[in-house]
């Protein structure tokens, strides 16, 4: 889940000159505080005068000042593909931003595609690759592709171990695959990093109601 400030920060590199170009960015941002509906008119008509990289930027935080997700994802996902065809680093960022609004718009299978080209990307710090693969996570749980979200889970936490939420998501997940051994001790380690949370509590109250698995009779 890549901070919105990332984000902001891509409608650098315009294809306008740059002081005009981030002038009608901040300009657009500023309007979507206050008028969301006329700052997506503002990105389509810069969108449509090759705008570029920003003016997408622009309609995609417009609609998502409207929680409108699936026109944000495309709006997000068109900035990716031209920060792609740029070979400008900023695109991986982009791609993450489109799959969450993909995940908030209830489309799992294109929130992984979108996942699966930021990862492709070689420029993500550790800790937006382990974001990245946690949100790859959720979208496989989505899917109900247990195995793999497992595996993304099992990357996220290897380079986020100080994210609540990777272990919060990690101790459900052993839940719904039946490893209450698993789901006991991930779900101590989120409590160990917000032990206010109270989807922590409502976390464990679920993991105490998993039946108890028989005793072998050799003990083990």
């Amino acid at each position: 889940m890549i901070a919105l400030f990332l984000l902001l920060q891509a409608a650098a590199g315009p294809a306008a000159p740059p002081t005009v170009a981030t002038k009608r960015f901040e300009a657009c941002t500023t309007l979507i505080k206050t008028d969301a509906a006329a700052a997506v008119a503002e990105g389509e008509r810069w969108a449509a005068t090759n705008g570029g990289l920003p003016a997408r930027l622009c309609l995609g935080l417009a609609y998502v000042a409207q929680e409108k997700w699936a026109p944000a994802e495309i709006a997000f996902a068109q900035a990716a593909t031209e920060a792609e065809a740029a070979r400008d680093g900023r695109a991986a960022a982009l791609w993450v931003q489109a799959a969450n609004a993909a995940l908030a718009a209830d489309d799992p299978s294109k929130a992984r595609g979108d996942l699966d080209k930021a990862l492709a990307l070689p420029v993500l710090t550790d800790v937006m690759r382990g974001e990245a693969y946690l949100d790859r996570a959720r979208a496989g749980v989505a899917l109900n592709d247990l195995p793999a979200a497992r595996i993304d889970l099992d990357q996220a936490l290897k380079l986020v171990p100080a994210d609540p939420l990777a272990w919060l998501l990690s101790a459900a997940l052993a839940r719904r695959q039946g490893d209450q051994r698993r789901a006991v001790r991930d779900l101590a380690e989120a409590r160990t990093r917000d032990p206010r949370a109270p989807e922590i509590t409502e976390e464990a109250a679920r993991i105490a109601q998993m039946p108890a698995k028989p005793v072998s009779p050799t003990g083990r």
